[in-house]
């Protein structure tokens, strides 16, 4: 990825390297989107809103410890939280923020649509449905989950109804998650805006560098499920998994850190948001502590090269309604 700085040096750019001040310095990303050194790192959209960079996920969170969860979350310090309304958890979710006591406009609420509920009408109903069980009547960025590829003119539907939400102010960012370089073309060429945020598969791993720079030709930010390469480790196929890889924990040892402080703090200086998920407590204030140290170039392109080019998740052109269809409840 290109990656090229607007500032004097890292220690400027980056916090917790050096002062970073109260001046707004930037890493540009590929001409895309771009990076803003603050107490967290934020960045800023295509469509100019500001988003933190690190996330908090909430993926197979089961519903009854998703409020703590994301309690904790919020505590530490975490202000993206994404959730999905496939995931069945977005109650808890609103529950968490709404007893936070923070005020809503200080936590960026992303979520997503199912596959299920595609089409025009359809997905403005879904919308209402992900609204009113996060407790919320705006939703900061919304996805559509995946594309489907045998019936991408249904996809292409579901968009122009997020394209309508955006023009009526009711999410203030939309974008998709799971789309190869294929359906952003197509998407492109049929649609209205670009999509603000993929979020896909990335982790040493898994880089899809390819696709990575097909959105940030296109000012489309990557944002990073399983980010410290958790699959790995659930459906590793028996191998290494990116916690126990050498060369990252040969790195971690020198930083005094953790491998899943140094693969966010990967995604971070290569531009990329990342939304690691956790239940624990421990592991939650972990992941979020990752400001104080910076990655020389040398020690991301090592990790840059552990990239095997084999995807953890579902292929995404076998996403069919037959196969991964479910019905997403009311309520």
């Amino acid at each position: 990825m290109d990656v090229s700085f607007r500032c004097a040096d890292l220690s400027r750019a980056m916090p917790g390297v050096g002062d970073p001040g109260t001046d707004s310095h930037w890493l540009s990303v590929g001409g895309g989107p771009t990076v803003e050194a603050m107490s967290t790192l934020a960045l800023s959209l295509n469509n100019g809103v500001v988003m933190p960079a690190l996330g908090f996920g909430v993926f197979q969170t089961p519903p009854d410890e998703t409020t703590d969860a994301v309690a904790a979350a919020l505590a530490t310090g975490y202000r993206l939280i994404d959730t999905a309304a496939a995931y069945a958890n977005e109650r808890g979710v609103g529950e968490a923020i709404r007893e936070s006591g923070l005020a809503r406009d200080e936590v960026f609420i992303e979520t997503k649509i199912w596959i299920s509920d595609y089409g025009y009408d359809r997905t403005l109903h879904a919308f209402e449905k992900s609204a009113r069980k996060l407790g919320v009547d705006r939703i900061d960025l919304l996805l559509l989950h995946q594309a489907l590829p045998g019936a991408f003119a249904t996809t292409l539907d579901a968009y122009r109804a997020l394209e309508r939400l955006a023009q009526e102010g009711r999410v203030r960012a939309i974008g998709v998650s799971n789309f190869m370089p294929a359906h952003l073309d197509t998407l492109l060429a049929e649609t209205e805006i670009v999509p603000a945020v993929n979020q896909i598969e990335v982790h040493p791993y898994f880089t899809q560098p390819e696709l990575q720079a097909v959105g940030a030709a296109h000012g489309i930010v990557t944002q990073a499920w399983s980010p410290i390469g958790g699959i790995t480790s659930y459906r590793g196929r028996g191998g290494t998994s990116t916690f126990d890889d050498p060369t990252i924990r040969g790195i971690a040892e020198r930083h005094g850190k953790s491998a899943a402080q140094v693969m966010l703090r990967w995604h971070l200086q290569e531009g990329r948001s990342a939304i690691p998920k956790s239940v624990k407590p421990d592991r939650i204030v972990e992941n979020f502590d990752v400001f104080d140290f910076t990655l020389s170039a040398q020690e991301l392109h090592r990790i840059d090269a552990l990239d095997r080019g084999v995807r953890g998740g579902p292929e995404p052109e076998a996403i069919t309604l037959e196969a991964f269809g479910r019905d997403i409840p009311e309520e």
